[in-house]
């Protein structure tokens, strides 16, 4: 009998699975657009930073093993955009069409409501990536922009594409705590 999958708050002991994993997609893939994959030290650094900022930073674990992760960080730095979020979202190639990335962005939409978030953004590497795009329709989001071969990856321009999906009551009331969220 195959266990369930856990989603879970990621532990800096996840460190060396999210770092595999990331830097295979960096690899392989156009969702990064880093061209070398960072080293451990980098990972941990950066999950750091995103945990003493509050942000939200999940993994899906199955049988101790992380076979995903997901988080959300700021769209932008400057002070206006602090209920803007960004997500992302990797997976074990081994994981997918499992259901698990739309498990981890579920949770993690819920914990981005909860803390305030008023607007989480999908920036899809590649126009040509139709399983991303389809993937945050299916979620709810929608699109927000097309920015025309804007990187180069794999000998190839690539566009972006935003993606936008309202939380909670989205741009529809004021913020409840200005001072809280980010």
């Amino acid at each position: 009998m195959e266990q369930t999958i856990e989603i879970r708050a990621a532990v800096e002991a996840d460190v060396p699975a999210i770092t595999e994993i990331y830097g295979q997609d960096v690899l392989s893939n156009v969702s990064s657009w880093e061209l070398t994959p960072p080293d451990q030290a980098e990972m941990r650094r950066r999950f750091r930073d995103l945990q003493a900022q509050n942000y939200p930073y999940l993994v899906a674990v199955r049988d101790d093993r992380v076979l995903g992760y997901a988080f959300a960080s700021a769209y932008r730095p400057r002070p206006a955009y602090r209920y803007t979020v960004e997500n992302t979202i990797y997976l074990r190639p081994d994981a997918r069409g499992q259901g698990i990335s739309q498990s981890l962005l579920r949770h993690l939409i819920d914990a981005c409501t909860d803390a305030g978030f008023r607007q989480m953004l999908a920036v899809i590497g590649d126009s040509n990536n139709q399983p991303s795009i389809r993937f945050h329709e299916k979620m709810g989001f929608r699109h927000a922009a097309l920015l025309a071969d804007i990187g180069w990856k794999f000998e190839r321009w690539l566009d972006g594409v935003v993606m936008q999906l309202p939380l909670g009551e989205g741009g529809n009331t004021p913020p409840k705590d200005t001072e809280t969220v980010g």
